[in-house]
């Protein structure tokens, strides 16, 4: 995982109607270009010797590829967007940060199934969003297949299908409510979660990608 960090001055001026902006525009904006799980923004508490306020705005994306996709379709029309609102009045910069660890408290009993078809069956992904590793085991889900739209492009989906001879394999793990947040959290606003029965007759959480399908 990235986080995609913007670090912006802005001056008193036009703090208010920027801030007004950054809320209720600009970040959902970002977020709805499906490319980042979600968005953090805070105020920097230090001294401005020089006047004004100075924020950061953390956007967490999944990887390298899925960035230089923003970077690629995104972000020069939505940059262009503040400089005509704001033009000189706030002052920009960006960094990249590499996810290296999470830690969180020791998990609580594991009582949700979540089936898995991609990504999360990877160890290092696994250790980025649960800080362990999981055990599973191989299951499948009848009456559906892998579609053929990927989410931004990028990542699959699966959908049901009228063929009863269509599945798709992958792993169930058992986790804990608390860790199926954090899941939700990892697939972000692209996905959506829902229940289903796999054919070893265990009800699961699924994640399926909102393509309209």
């Amino acid at each position: 995982m990235l986080i995609y960090n913007v670090t912006l001055h802005v001056e008193d001026a036009i703090l208010p109607q920027w801030l007004d902006w950054m809320k209720s525009t600009h970040i959902p904006e970002v977020l709805s270009t499906g490319k980042f799980l979600e968005a953090t923004m805070t105020r920097i508490l230090s001294e401005e010797d020089a006047g004004g306020s100075s924020y950061s705005v953390q956007y967490k994306v999944r990887d390298r590829a899925t960035l230089e996709k923003y970077y690629k379709e995104d972000a020069a029309r939505l940059r262009k967007q503040t400089e005509k609102l704001f033009g000189n009045s706030v002052i920009a910069f960006r960094t990249e940060l590499e996810v290296l660890t999470i830690d969180r408290p020791p998990i609580k009993s594991a009582t949700a199934y979540l089936f898995t078809y991609g990504t999360l069956q990877e160890e290092g992904v696994q250790n980025m969003v649960f800080s362990r590793t999981l055990n599973g085991n191989r299951d499948c889900l009848g009456s559906h297949k892998i579609s053929e739209k990927m989410v931004g492009g990028l990542y699959p989906t699966i959908k049901s299908s009228e063929d009863p001879n269509d599945k798709v394999e992958g792993f169930v793990y058992v986790i804990s409510e608390e860790e199926l947040t954090l899941v939700d959290a990892y697939e972000g606003e692209a996905y959506e979660r829902k229940s289903i029965t796999l054919e070893s007759g265990v009800k699961a959480w699924v994640y399926l990608g909102k393509t309209g399908i």
